[in-house]
Order: structure tokens, then sequence, then C-alpha cells
């Protein structure tokens, strides 16, 4: 292991030695760390991983993630992708993960974060299920653990590569959502998730664009079509017989051709465009199934989401 340097994180190393005594070039492991809310699905999404070959470490304090990231690079190979859960158990040692973060990014690691997000309604119910107290809410109630804990990790979830909401998803679904990110042999360049969505419901928080189809009439007020939802062909072509809807269509996936481009560029790996209509079954349902295909077919792997169809 080498030296550590003043700060406490350790170096990573780039290099092994061969039985000739030879310096041989080491790959350094991708690295993957999940943090989140408490109660917001940490440990599942761990899991999958670990499921997926990966070697997962949980609650690891953040000054540690360099000196994980070296002991895999000097397993030969045997250790190539390593998830971290860190999360306010570390306490104290929470602290270190933006100094971890700098050390990283200077030793030119590819690392990503997973951020597990959840609405408070939700979370609360969780911690009531399981009657357990949240990690801080110390001699309050589990609404002042859960406000305190946003507020730690609010920078963290704004530097995060994937942010997932779980308030609405079970245990499946949030594995699904993890092996639709992670389990292709070959890393994309970028990876969409569209999900359409109903805004009398609200609007999705771990949404990056955000697209209002309101300005289409409502199928709902048909009566031959209201049984149906945007992924019948008879609602489908409703919706784009009116006036300006093909139009921004070809429109909006030029915008996301250029947006697109400029994640690349960023190194964003994932986006979530979150498209809406009134309740999330008719507008936004077919204005999804479109605009995926047209993702697509320009070469950006996409995942279809109808977050509250089926809800009315």
């Amino acid at each position: 292991m080498s030296e550590h340097d003043g700060d406490g994180a350790a170096e990573v190393s780039t290099a092994t030695t061969t039985e000739s005594g030879e310096a041989a070039e080491a790959a350094i492991p991708e690295l993957v760390i999940i943090s989140g809310m408490s109660g917001a699905g940490r440990s599942t999404a761990a899991k999958c991983l670990e499921d997926l070959g990966w070697f997962v470490v949980d609650n690891l304090p953040p000054a540690l993630i360099p000196t994980m990231v070296e002991l895999g690079a000097r397993s030969q190979g045997n250790v190539a992708r390593i998830a971290v859960v860190v999360d306010v158990r570390g306490r104290r040692f929470f602290d270190n993960l933006r100094e971890s973060l700098a050390d990283l990014d200077a030793k030119q690691v590819t690392r990503r974060i997973v951020f597990l997000e959840s609405s408070d309604d939700a979370l609360v119910r969780r911690f009531e299920s399981v009657r357990r107290p949240h990690p801080l809410q110390g001699d309050g109630r589990i609404v002042d653990g859960i406000a305190a804990e946003r507020d730690l990790l609010r920078e963290l979830r704004g530097d995060a590569d994937l942010v997932i909401d779980t308030s609405s998803l079970n245990v499946h679904e949030l594995r699904a959502k993890m092996d639709a990110q992670f389990a292709g042999e070959e890393e994309p360049e970028l990876r969409a998730t569209v999900m359409s969505f109903g805004f009398k419901y609200g609007l999705p928080v771990d949404a990056d664009l955000v697209v209002d189809m309101r300005f289409l009439p409502n199928p709902h007020w048909v009566p031959e079509l209201r049984p149906f939802n945007g992924r019948n062909e008879e609602v489908s072509n409703y919706v784009f017989n009116q006036p300006g809807a093909k139009e921004f269509l070809d429109q909006y996936t030029e915008l996301l051709q250029l947006i697109a481009a400029g994640y690349r560029r960023e190194g964003k790996r994932y986006v979530t465009v979150a498209v809406g209509c009134t309740g999330g079954k008719h507008r936004s349902v077919a204005t999804s199934e479109k605009l995926a295909a047209r993702l697509s077919a320009a070469g950006v792997e996409t995942v279809v989401v109808h977050r509250d169809m089926g809800r009315e």
C-alpha cells in the first residue's frame, strides 16, 4: 500500500510488480458511490450491483474510498468494479467525502455517484413500519432527522450522476432501474429515462428536464378514447394529429440531441426526461413513447417509465 498523504487519503496505485520484478500497469477499478436518504433504498441498490458482479462495501468511511480503489488496482484485475455505500451513519467521516472525491478526480479515477431520493411522507412511513429511529433525529421526531439529512446531503445530490426517486417504487422496481443502468456489458455514452407523469400527482423529483404536454387537447374528454391510454394507437393518433404536436416532437427531439451532446462532453451519463400531462395517462404517455423511440434511433440507450398510468 502506498504512503498516506497529509490529508489522510491514500494515493491510488497504478502499477504492480511482475514476478520478474518489472513494473506493470494496473487497471484502476471502476467506482460507483451509492448514497442518498436513509430509507430510500441504498441497501437494495447495493445488493443489485453485488448481484451484477460488483465488489460492494457498505458504510465505508469516505476517507477510505481511495484506499479501497488502490487495493482494487493491486488485485491484478480480480476487482474491476467497486461500489461503496456512503451515508450519514459515517457521522464525522462524512465530512471527508468531498476531499476524497477531489483526490479521486486528481488521479483520474472513473467514478459515478448514485443518489437515492424519496419523499418525506414515504420515508416516514418506512421508518414507522420498521419501528426504527432516523439516524439523525436524536431526541426529535423522524421528520427532524429527515430534514437534517436532506440539508447534509444537498450538495452531494447536486453532484450526483444518477438520481433515483424511490417514493413510489417497490424493491423489484428499484432493482429493475438499477439493472437497466448497470447490467449492460458495455457502458453506453448516455442513458436516458423518459418518464410520463401526471401533474396532479406532483413533479418527479429526479427529473433533469420537464416537458408539459397540456398545450394539446386532452383525450380524456373524448368518450371513446377515455378508457384507453397513450400506448393505444387510437390515442396516439389523436394526440399527434393535433396542431403543433408533430412539430413539437420534431423540434424537441433536435433540442434533446443538442443537450445530449453537451451532457456527453461534460461526462454526464444519465438523464431523466419527465413528460407530463394532467393525469399521466394519455398525452404524456403517447409523447413519451414517441420521444423514446426517437432517442433510441439516435443511438441513446433509452428506458420508458409510465409513473402514473393506471392510478386514476
